[in-house]
């Protein structure tokens, strides 16, 4: 079985790499982007090949986060979502797409790969199409 593959997008330069050796580390294949346009470019152009997405909210230009999930649930109405962000969270229950997940940062970066790691476990079987 291969292993699942991740779209994780953050701007913060350390923390994409942080984050992306915690899922890598996990047995993650990681494809790291730093912006919500390059996510949504990789989405729409991966397509079913990606299994989960983790996302920072704010980047430093549109499309936001929430706008990067509501594209892959577009995509996929059970991709698992992880909402990394400082400063979104009081906003997740109104523009979080549901049964996703919010880390407020600082988290520790274990807590990445075990939480994407259980949506995983948690979304019905994919079909093929």
């Amino acid at each position: 079985m291969e292993p699942d593959t991740i779209l994780l997008a953050d701007d913060e330069a350390l923390l994409l790499i942080d984050y992306e050796y915690a899922l890598a580390d996990a047995g993650f294949v990681v494809m790291a982007v730093n912006s919500g346009g390059k996510a949504i470019e990789a989405l729409k152009s991966a397509g079913s090949g990606i299994a989960g997405v983790v996302t920072d909210i704010r980047f430093y230009q549109l499309p936001d986060g929430w706008s990067v999930a509501r594209v892959a649930r577009e995509i996929d109405p059970d991709m698992p979502v992880v909402y990394v962000s400082g400063h979104g969270a009081l906003e997740w229950a109104s523009r979080g797409v549901a049964n996703s997940i919010m880390l407020e940062k600082p988290f520790p970066v274990t807590r990445l790969a075990t939480v994407v790691s259980q949506l995983l476990r948690d979304r019905p079987p994919r079909t093929q199409a």
